[in-house]
């Protein structure tokens, strides 16, 4: 009874983000986390309605839907640093390939480890648990990373976004401790983790419900940082270095 209460306010709380993110326009600053959102509240209603009419089928539904679920979330980190690094484009840019290459590896690590069958059900639930685990770990270390740019260059970041960084840093690691400690005690950890993940994530709403009821202004800063400095000195010394390289290969290859 206590689940389903806790099931039901969070349930509400997420409507309520969805319609306030669309009354104070917030969905235009922050479009892929309000998708995510959207998702996650359109999965939570689905097996719901699968699970009061369909239960034979609950299981693929949540499979798919948590698969869904983790694809869209991983695209937030890619939005957090889009919006936190907005002034400084050529450090955004370079983090955002950086974040697309391990994320990349990981998918294909995971499409090797477990080979796609022509039946799509079967290979979710078999890789599922890796992938979430695997991207999780990689979100955790590009928030952290993320924040240290921000305390090392004093970047002023807002509430908005300070908000979304800091619940969905809570859930993530939620997430891993969830994944870490069902790998290796599983059932001493089921029934308690039933209670206390979904009151977890209640926290995360009610976070996100606060920071993110108006916008915000976020202080001006000077274009020309030590920020963006530093990237233009790192980008200008890694293509001096190609140029020798490619130099010294070219004058190897003549005759």
């Amino acid at each position: 009874m206590l689940t389903l209460a806790i099931w039901w306010v969070g349930t509400l709380l997420e409507a309520l983000l969805l319609l306030r993110g669309m009354q104070a326009k917030l969905i235009r600053v922050f479009p892929i986390f309000y998708s995510y959102l959207l998702v996650v509240f359109s999965s939570e209603i689905l097996r719901f309605t699968t699970y009061s009419w369909y239960a034979a089928r609950y299981a693929q539904v949540y499979w798919v839907t948590q698969f869904l679920s983790l694809v869209v979330g991983s695209a937030v980190i890619f939005e957090i640093y889009r919006v936190g690094l907005r002034r400084f484009p050529g450090t955004a840019q370079m983090t955002r390939y950086l974040l697309l290459i391990v994320f990349g590896i990981v998918f294909a690590k995971t499409l090797v480890k477990n080979s796609v069958s022509n039946d799509l059900y079967p290979w979710i639930t078999s890789s599922l648990e890796d992938l979430e685990r695997n991207l999780r770990i990689v979100q955790a270390v590009g928030i952290v990373a993320l924040l240290a740019l921000f305390f090392l260059y004093a970047i002023p970041f807002g509430k908005n976004l300070r908000g979304i960084l800091m619940g969905y840093g809570l859930f993530i690691g939620m997430t891993i401790t969830q994944l870490t400690l069902l790998y290796y005690v599983h059932n001493d950890v089921a029934v308690f983790w039933n209670y206390l993940q979904p009151i977890c994530y209640l926290l995360v709403l009610c976070l996100w419900t606060s920071s993110l009821w108006s916008p915000d202004r976020v202080s001006e800063i000077e274009p020309h940082t030590e920020l963006e400095h530093d990237y233009q000195m790192l980008a200008s010394s890694t293509r001096r270095q190609l140029e020798r390289t490619l130099s010294r290969l070219t004058w190897t290859a003549r005759p």
